[in-house]
């Protein structure tokens, strides 16, 4: 039974990560990290887990979490997780990371993007990427997968199929998003205080957002060739899901029935992609790791909703899928009844 450490225990992602491992079957937790002081009994500080898991969250090096486990779910903010995953990987432990920091190619990219000099550049361009609907056969039994953010998951899984399949104009896309108040995380911000946030939708980042380079740059290896979109993401006032609007043009003719087609079977056998034909709402997919899609087509227009559960399918979910694929066991395995 694999032993498993979660680097940054005390974040919204990482507690939907430990209650999904206490349903894995397969799976033994051994180590709790924080970079805060003192060692608080990881009931305390998420009391949701009282009483199912009893075990301290330690300020532990890398270096001592390797010792501790052979797997590790490293879900430190950007620039933190760079530094940690090197020694991760010295130590022998195979890392998933939820980080943005091995998601880009390109170091130069990544300093533009997110203001910081990549201390572990020989890896960008090499790491694994892990969105296993596209390519779980590259997943499986790697030493480092860099785990995809909710964002760009969610607008990824709904443009690939129709990408790659030459439907849609690869340049012109609009992705129209809009994500609940937990995509931002635990650490307090004025942005997402109640008096603020409640009541109210805003933009954030319009023209700017970080995961723009990541999408354009998955989406173009997955179809072939150079993808652009113009992404402007929202905050809405509800705890958790993603909603993605996505607007392209069509290349050909085609019908609804056809474009769903397409989707059906650009994801036959992938168990959590649902392809629907009502208009998928955040309800249908919270708390699951299911991602629902469908297409709605307008004149020579092309409209693609997709929706998932952001700290589920948009970050712990996915990288559950992403540690069964590493450890050899079957995707679903702990995440599906």
């Amino acid at each position: 039974m694999p032993t498993v450490a979660i680097l940054g225990a005390t974040g919204y992602t990482a507690v939907e990560v430990i209650k999904l491992l206490l349903g894995h079957p397969d799976v033994k937790i051994t180590a709790l990290t924080t970079r805060q002081e003192g060692s608080p009994r990881i009931g305390a500080v998420h009391p949701s887990l009282y009483g199912r898991l009893d075990l301290p969250v330690e300020n532990l090096t890398p270096a001592q979490a390797a010792e501790r486990a052979e797997f590790a779910f490293c879900a430190l903010p950007h620039g933190a997780s760079m530094a940690a995953v090197p020694d991760l990987l010295a130590g022998g432990c195979k890392v998933v990371d939820l980080s943005a920091d091995y998601r880009l190619s390109d170091p130069a990219v990544y300093e533009e993007w997110y203001g910081l000099v990549h201390t572990d550049p020989t890896r960008l361009g090499t790491t694994v990427y892990g969105l296993p609907e596209l390519w779980a056969e590259r997943i499986a039994g790697k030493e480092l997968v860099a785990s995809p953010g909710c964002y760009t998951s969610t607008s990824i899984l709904g443009l690939a199929p129709l990408l790659a399949g030459g439907f849609i104009e690869p340049t012109g896309i609009i992705i129209d998003a809009k994500s609940g108040v937990s995509g931002a995380g635990r650490t307090p911000k004025l942005t997402t205080l109640y008096p603020e946030c409640n009541e109210s939708i805003s933009a954030y980042n319009v023209g700017r957002h970080r995961h723009t380079p990541e999408i354009e740059q998955v989406l173009s290896e997955a179809c072939g060739h150079k993808v652009e979109v113009l992404f402007t993401p929202h905050l809405v006032p509800m705890d958790r899901g993603i909603l993605c609007t996505m607007y392209g043009t069509l290349t050909r003719e085609a019908s609804e029935d056809d474009l769903l087609a397409a989707i059906r079977e650009y994801y036959r056998g992938k168990p959590f992609i649902r392809v629907v034909e009502h208009l998928p709402a955040t309800k249908d997919v919270a708390h699951t790791n299911f991602c629902d899609i469908t297409v709605r087509k307008v004149r020579d227009r092309l409209i693609v909703l997709a929706c998932t559960d952001n700290l589920i399918k948009g970050a712990a979910g996915v990288a559950v899928q992403n540690f069964n694929l590493m450890a050899g066991f079957p995707e679903t395995r702990g995440l599906l009844p």
